[in-house]
This record gives structure tokens, C-alpha cells and sequence, in this order.
């Protein structure tokens, strides 16, 4: 009786395991991305260095778990990032494609790391720990070359209550996207804006996404980096029918200011913008303009995208203090003449009233003109697979001691993601 009882309590605890356990492995899934990256960027004037330029080859394998069974499920997810140099040298290191040594500056041959993140899942809630990616307007962790870069921390999403996204996050080290070490947090200073050596130990935030109606919603977020600064988001996208088209109204309000002992200098930045995009059938046609006030430009996150209307802009982020801009740009989806997968982008962004007395004093000017073509292989076997050209041609009349210098940029990947289970 003992022994029958014992094989009945084994198989009870071995088929509870197994319930619990399905998930996990049943909702399991993986990829592996391989990234073909070539950078060119020429400075048109005298300049230190007269290009950066590289090639490499990128592999991004992304394993993701399910949740176990049960009211709190758990999981793990793994990213493993290997880069490999093509073509580089000491002339032409600095494309945030492959490390290099700041000593010689000589590029690094490869370079890999491994990523691990638990998580936690509760009715509508997710939490991470470990290796995290934030795509927040206070917080965008940069996916524009060969790997991605991460964060180091904590972080929660949230659905519990109807038509609002809540995210709250604790993070206290960033892994650069051309680097395989966690670092200390900084504040980005091109042309000198910020001190950039002052770093930070924690950032935290704390903010949301409300779906007022079908077609707005509001978004808040906000922030602080210890020590270095605060900053608030205010945001709306508003979305309807107008005439045979649709009209999309994007908004986004800045406000950041010093926090605590203000390592990074000065912070005092107001930063206001509206872009408002056309589309009808396959064309988008769209038009923004951004404005900068207070005593400093915007401060973000070192090694980050900063999620302004601007965004996408190669060679410049166009947030110079006091700085006014506007842009144009127009979108197009060849799909109307019979190539589905094709689609092109034209823009033009300028911008004035910038004060940078370091650097050549008030009033200064830049400029930038991008081309974008993107192409997605169709209904082959090698269906997915992505190409993608950008062209930039960037001009400024800053002094030369500026960060950002007159150049002329191209950018070619191919991206294939192969679906392993």
C-alpha cells in the first residue's frame, strides 16, 4: 500500500510539474537576426579625422520563454550578441560599430556578451530583471547599429486597468550598443552642452499610455537620473479621417531641470514640438517644427535615442539650446506601382536660433537632407529578408571645435531573421 501510494504521490507531483512547466516551454520561441552593416561617413571640411567608416557582421540570437502555469508564471529569456569586424582601421574607427581601444584606437576584431532576464508574470503584469530594453520617450534604448543597446535593472509593465499601459523602471548601468560592458549612466553632450564625465548610478521612471478614445492617446513619463537630471514628458498622438486621408498629430513637451547635486552642470530645457503627417493611399506627407527654450539644450540619456520629432535624423539630434526647427518629409509605399515591400522616404530638416558661444556664438544654423530607401524580400525562400539604404548630407555653420561636424553619410544593412522554433 505504501509503495502504491508513493507511485500515486510521485506521478500527482511529476504531472503537476510537467502542467506548470508546458507553458514555459510550449510558448518558447526563438530567432536569429544576422545584420550585414556598412557605415561611411565623410567630414567635408579639415577635420582631425576624415572619415569614419566601417563594416561588420552582426548576430543576434533572441531566445524567449513562456510563463509557467499557474496565477504567477515565470520565465527566461536569453539575447546572445556577437559582432564581427569586416573592413575597419585606426583612421576610421568611431561609427558605434565595433569597439576600439582608446589608447591606439585600433578596432576590435569581434566582440560578444550574453544577456540573461528573468520574469514574472501576474494577471496583466510583467516584470524584468536583469538585462532590459526600453522604448519610452524618456528612455529609447538605441537600436540603429550592429547590436542593440541595453539597460541593467528593473522594470514593469503594466495592463490592470482598461486602456492604460503602465510602465515603472529602476536601471543602474547601461551596455553601450559598440561595447560589451556595463557602464555607469551619463548625460549626452554634443558641442560641449552638458558635463558629459559625470555619471549616475540609478535612473528611475515612472509614467504611462492612455487610449482616450480609438484615436487619441495621451501619454506621461517621468524621470531622473541621480545626481544629474530630472525631466517630464507630456504627449499626445491623435489619429481620424479627414477628407479621402488621414490626419496623425503627434505632440511632445520636454521639461527637464538639475537633480540633486547637478553633476552634470546647468539643466534648464523646454522643448516643444508638433509634426503633423498626411496620409493618403500610399503617401505620406508630413511637416514639424520643434522649439527649444531655457538656458541649456535637452539632456538624454548617453547612448540613447532621443525620442524627438527629429528621430531618425542621422547626423544630428537638433537640440541645441535655444534652438528653433522645422521639417518636411514625405513617405512613399512603391506597393501602388505593383512593388509590394518597397518604400522610400525623402526629408529635410533645418535649424536656427541655436547659442553656443564656446563654439561660435549665437544664432548659428544646421541643416540636414536624408534619402531612405527600404526594401523586404517577398514570397521567396528567403522571404523577410531587408535591405535598407539612408544617405544624410549635413551642414552647420558651428565653429570647428563642434561635435558635430559638415558631412556627407551613408548607411547600408541587410537584415535576414531566421526563425528557429
Amino acid at each position: 500500500m505504501l509503495r502504491n501510494s508513493l507511485g500515486t504521490l510521485s506521478a500527482c507531483v511529476l504531472s503537476l510539474g510537467q502542467a506548470y512547466a508546458s507553458g514555459f516551454v510550449d510558448d518558447s520561441h526563438a530567432d536569429l537576426v544576422m545584420r550585414n552593416y556598412y557605415f561611411d561617413r565623410n567630414y567635408v571640411n579639415a577635420t582631425p579625422q576624415a572619415a569614419a567608416r566601417e563594416w561588420a557582421q552582426g548576430f543576434i540570437l533572441n531566445m524567449r520563454s513562456g510563463f509557467t502555469q499557474g496565477p504567477v508564471g515565470f520565465g527566461l529569456d536569453a539575447q546572445g550578441l556577437l559582432g564581427v569586424r569586416l573592413d575597419s582601421s585606426r583612421a576610421r574607427t568611431g561609427t558605434g560599430l565595433l569597439p576600439y581601444s582608446v589608447t591606439t584606437r585600433e578596432p576590435a576584431d569581434e566582440y560578444s556578451e550574453l544577456g540573461l532576464t528573468a520574469k514574472v508574470r501576474a494577471s496583466k503584469s510583467e516584470l524584468q530583471l536583469g538585462t532590459i530594453s526600453t522604448f519610452l520617450p524618456i528612455a529609447f534604448a538605441s537600436p540603429t547599429r550592429l547590436l542593440p543597446q541595453t539597460f541593467r535593472g528593473a522594470y514593469l509593465k503594466s495592463q490592470e486597468i482598461d486602456k492604460l499601459t503602465l510602465h515603472v523602471g529602476w536601471l543602474d548601468r547601461i551596455n553601450l550598443r559598440d561595447s560589451t560592458d556595463y557602464q555607469k549612466m551619463s548625460v549626452a553632450s554634443p558641442n560641449g552642452r552638458f558635463n558629459g564625465a559625470a555619471q549616475s548610478e540609478r535612473f528611475t521612471f515612472l509614467g504611462g499610455d492612455y487610449d482616450w478614445s480609438p484615436q487619441l492617446t495621451l501619454k506621461y513619463y517621468h524621470a531622473e537620473l541621480a545626481d544629474l537630471y530630472r525631466k517630464d514628458f507630456y504627449g499626445f498622438i491623435d489619429t481620424r479621417a479627414m477628407g479621402p486621408g488621414s490626419l496623425k498629430s503627434d505632440f511632445r513637451l520636454f521639461v527637464t531641470g538639475e537633480d540633486g547635486a547637478a553633476k552634470a552642470g546647468t539643466v534648464d530645457n523646454r522643448n516643444a514640438a508638433l509634426m503633423l503627417t498626411y496620409s493618403l493611399g500610399a503617401h505620406k506627407l508630413g511637416a514639424g517644427y520643434m522649439q527649444l527654450s531655457g538656458k541649456t539644450g535637452m539632456p538624454y540619456l548617453f547612448g540613447t535615442e532621443p525620442l524627438v520629432i527629429t528621430e531618425g535624423s542621422l547626423s544630428s539630434d537638433f537640440l541645441n539650446p535655444k534652438e528653433r526647427s522645422w521639417q518636411v518629409r514625405y513617405d512613399y509605399n512603391f506597393v501602388a506601382l505593383g512593388l509590394p515591400g518597397l518604400n522610400g522616404m525623402l526629408r529635410y530638416v533645418s535649424g536656427d536660433n541655436i547659442e553656443l558661444p564656446k563654439l561660435g556664438g549665437s544664432n548659428l544654423t544646421e541643416s540636414e537632407k536624408d534619402i531612405e530607401l527600404n526594401y523586404v524580400l517577398q514570397g521567396t525562400p528567403l522571404k523577410g529578408l531587408a535591405l535598407r539604404v539612408r544617405n544624410a548630407w549635413y551642414r552647420n555653420d558651428f565653429s570647428a571645435q563642434a561635435s558635430h561636424r559638415d558631412d556627407n553619410e551613408l548607411r547600408v544593412n541587410v537584415d535576414y531573421t531566421w526563425k528557429l522554433w
